[in-house]
């Protein structure tokens, strides 16, 4: 059968990687002129399958009123006149609960899990695809007593859930990272997982294009898909500009764009885009610089080594839906990464990006199909993209082939947001 996918970042390209393998005919549509030019151009770097608990927990309503007062704060909002803006920010104040909070990690970790078994299988079966990978591990740091005390306490109930994890006081987490030495007397201690992953994005979606389009997979760049049209027998046909793209299957992945063209067929989806930022230096010839991908977790910076770079990413701003770039947060930025790993680049110099992480108010990503025959959604993974997006493919083949899903779905339907 032929299968369109809509989208050409990382989820798109991964959808299209598992219904070629099942042997359907998959053509890429894409509205840039290259794949991952949007959100998964220049994410934080980090393939993080242990720590995917959503932004919605316990303790983030109360700290909105301080963080919104701030001008460097990790979160940033600015009303619009968008009753899709203030019904996301009304369900994710419902989700911001222990119960909720506890059960959508528990379902994201099933899928991170997935993930990471699917990308060992990935590189072992294509050991060419070069994406400045590596397994260094990733270690949370912590700069006050109450934050540290409260992950310690979190270790056995994550450890429940299959992560394996240490506590390390200040001193064993410089001599995990020496490249944190000079923050000997701010740091209180820190998490680290060992199995944790990272790599370029960018880098991964150009390779799993060549992949693809080896295994006979066609692209189609510098095509906008400006409708869904309903035809016989509650089936979709997809159009662009005069021409109709008819196809077996059509699948949805493209982000936070999916809400105003799934709305011409009636189908509303939860989704808000939170517009992250991210910095990328090259590294200075001898500079001490950290190896293990590190998160800074009163700042909810990230800092991921790829290769002879460093990638430095944060903020979510619900302020809209362009991803235009405001000077001050990129002016944050590299004022964080200069504190943090001063000496290791020029940080003035850094390429600056921003991009918009496709939200759901609980944290869940949308794999599921609609009321319409041929069409399914692959839409809602925010800033996880990269580490869920093998697992995200591997469900939807999973869907169209009508076959028993690898991990329980329960969650992740449409119905479930």
């Amino acid at each position: 059968m032929h299968a369109i996918v809509l989208g050409a970042g990382v989820v798109g390209l991964t959808t299209a990687w598992y219904l070629q393998a099942d042997g359907h005919q998959v053509t890429v549509i894409e509205r840039n002129d290259d794949v991952a030019s949007e959100t998964s151009f220049a994410n934080g770097g980090q393939l993080s399958y242990s720590y995917v608990a959503p932004l919605a927990a316990p303790g983030v309503l109360s700290k909105l009123p301080n963080w919104l007062l701030r001008r460097d704060s990790p979160v940033r909002f600015r009303p619009r006149v968008d009753l899709q803006q203030w019904r996301w920010l009304l369900q994710f104040a419902r989700a911001c609960t222990l119960r909720q909070s506890e059960l959508s990690t528990r379902r994201l970790l099933s899928l991170s899990f997935l993930s990471r078994g699917l990308m060992d299988e990935l590189l072992a079966g294509e050991p060419d695809l070069s994406f400045d990978h590596a397994n260094a591990g990733k270690l949370v740091v912590y700069r006050t007593r109450a934050a540290f005390d409260a992950a310690r306490h979190l270790l056995d109930y994550q450890r429940s859930l299959g992560c394996e994890q240490e506590a390390l006081d200040a001193d064993a987490c410089i001599a995990k990272e020496p490249a944190l030495a000079h923050l000997a007397g701010q740091l209180q201690g820190g998490i680290f997982t060992g199995s944790e992953d990272s790599g370029d994005c960018y880098q991964f979606c150009v390779g799993m294009m060549r992949l693809l389009r080896r295994r006979g997979v066609a692209f189609r760049f510098g095509t906008t898909v400006t409708q869904l049209r309903r035809t016989s027998g509650r089936r979709v046909t997809a159009s662009a500009d005069d021409e109709d793209l008819k196809a077996d299957h059509i699948v949805i992945a493209t982000g936070a764009s999916s809400v105003p063209l799934l709305a011409t067929l009636g189908i509303r989806v939860p989704l808000y885009p939170l517009k992250g930022y991210s910095l990328t230096a090259p590294l200075d010839a001898g500079a001490i610089a950290p190896r293990i991908s590190i998160t800074d977790y009163e700042r909810k910076m990230v800092y991921a080594r790829l290769g002879d770079r460093l990638r430095i990413a944060g903020m979510a701003d619900i302020t809209g839906r362009r991803a235009d770039m405001d000077p001050r947060r990129v002016a944050t930025l590299r004022a964080e990464a200069t504190a943090m790993f001063p000496g290791v680049a020029d940080f003035d110099k850094a390429d600056a990006w921003c991009g918009l992480r496709p939200a759901t108010p609980k944290g869940l990503p949308i794999i599921d199909r609609t009321p319409f025959g041929n069409l399914w959604l692959n839409i809602g993974q925010g800033a996880l993209g990269f580490t869920l997006a093998l697992a995200s493919g591997r469900l939807i083949g999973d869907l169209v082939s009508g076959r028993q899903s690898a991990i329980s779905r329960e969650g992740f339907g449409l119905a479930d947001t």
